[in-house]
């Protein structure tokens, strides 16, 4: 809303701060808006917009492209566009068996990505950063334009605490209390600021923002590859926490008499919906990977009883701890994404079926199930949307020009 000076404890440089943030986030989260879209969404006033657009077209993080009628008397409304090349953010993501990375735009458009597939197993903290700071050099619009970045963001298949990025378990990684967070600040450098989040939680964000999940205030978003994560929106907000450790939804208790998790504890949801529960539920070998889950999928397509019947046993997990999660949270919409998602046409039936059997009948009523539309990028979609946070809460520190002769990346 236009706030007035008048209001207590605001003054007019805390104002214009918080206008300007409310039309970066617009821009950012929808794309080009006329200037009339700008000023009902915000609530601002007709001046305000123009000189505030002025502000931002005069630091070129934006661009006011011709004008477009709306139907209604008047003249036309001047369309305000983010630049796509300025601010970025550069998102990196560490998966089981993939590292990731990607510049992104202010927009939210990939403006590059590349991924790199790497062996299963516990790769250490020293190689890991060595393979993601090489993977950053390749990345031309970090590389050669690196004044217009505005943050680095990693997601990680971890539990994670946000103050200083140190991941206190990862144990599809191998790894207990590592320090990725300050690793990683020494050899990209302190030039922006770096944030390290669980990928699961950031997968939840990218599809609130961008996916399957836009509009929705209230979220729970199911992904994994090898093991299980979960993220959850909440009013809007990401929860994470005390510390940043909230969400772990894949080490819920689930079976008293169930197997022993990778995390040391027995009968987490991720021993009856993972990838190796699925795999030997189908009579196939643990730790076949992608391949193995693409026969699988293959065969079930094709028909095949016993592949079908391993899948619909999966589901009925899956659906019995969504179940429980719809009665504690009461969420608008459910999202399966990563292998879930692949899974969806497979399972979405039967997990219907357990949420009418388990879950309150009122919440119950409310929230549907959808695949997420980002795919295995959204938890590197959502290291980008971490990453831009400083620049959206307060992108007047931008309104300048910066330089772009910043210092290379140190070698690991």
């Amino acid at each position: 809303m236009d706030q007035r000076r008048d209001e207590p404890g605001l003054r007019s440089e805390s104002v214009r701060r918080a206008n300007l943030s409310s039309i970066a986030r617009e821009l950012h989260n929808t794309g080009p808006l006329s200037r009339s879209e700008l000023g009902a969404r915000t609530g601002l006033t007709r001046s305000t917009i123009r000189a505030l657009i002025g502000e931002f077209a005069a630091a070129g993080l934006v661009s006011e492209v011709g004008s477009t009628s709306l139907g209604t008397p008047g003249r036309p409304s001047v369309v305000v566009t983010p630049n796509g090349a300025r601010p970025t953010a550069l998102a990196l993501e560490i998966a089981v068996d993939s590292i990731a990375g990607a510049v992104v735009g202010f927009g939210g458009e990939i403006r590059q990505l590349r991924r790199i597939e790497r062996p299963r197993g516990e790769l250490s903290l020293e190689q890991t950063v060595t393979d993601l700071a090489a993977l950053a050099r390749q990345l031309d619009g970090f590389h050669t334009r690196r004044g217009d970045v505005i943050g680095v963001g990693v997601a990680i298949v971890g539990v994670v605490r946000h103050s200083d990025g140190l991941v206190s378990l990862a144990p599809n990684l191998g790894w207990h209390d590592v320090a990725l967070g300050q690793a990683l600040r020494q050899v990209i450098g302190a030039f922006v600021p770096l944030s390290v989040a669980n990928e699961a939680d950031l997968g939840a964000l990218a599809e609130t923002r961008r996916g399957g999940a836009r509009g929705c205030a209230n979220v729970i978003f199911i992904s994994g590859e090898v093991g299980v994560g979960g993220g959850l929106i909440v009013d809007g907000r990401p929860m994470a926490g005390a510390a940043g450790y909230g969400g772990e939804v894949g080490h819920m208790p689930i079976n008293p008499e169930g197997a022993t998790c990778h995390c040391g504890s027995t009968g987490c949801w991720e021993t009856e919906i993972g990838e190796d529960a699925l795999l030997v539920k189908a009579g196939r070998e643990r730790g076949g990977g992608r391949s193995a889950m693409d026969a699988l999928l293959r065969d079930a397509r094709a028909g095949d009883a016993t592949a079908l019947a391993a899948l619909d046993h999966i589901a009925r997990w899956l659906g019995l701890g969504l179940a429980g999660l719809v009665n504690l949270l009461n969420p608008q919409r459910i999202v399966l994404g990563g292998r879930f998602g692949r899974l969806f046409p497979f399972v979405v039936d039967t997990i219907g079926r357990q949420l009418d059997r388990y879950a309150l009948d009122a919440p119950r009523r409310l929230v549907t199930v959808v695949p997420a539309e980002l795919g295995e990028d959204a938890g590197l979609l959502g290291a980008a949307e971490l990453a831009f946070e400083p620049f959206l809460s307060d992108p007047a520190t931008w309104l300048k020009p910066r330089s772009s002769t910043l210092p290379a990346l140190a070698s690991a």
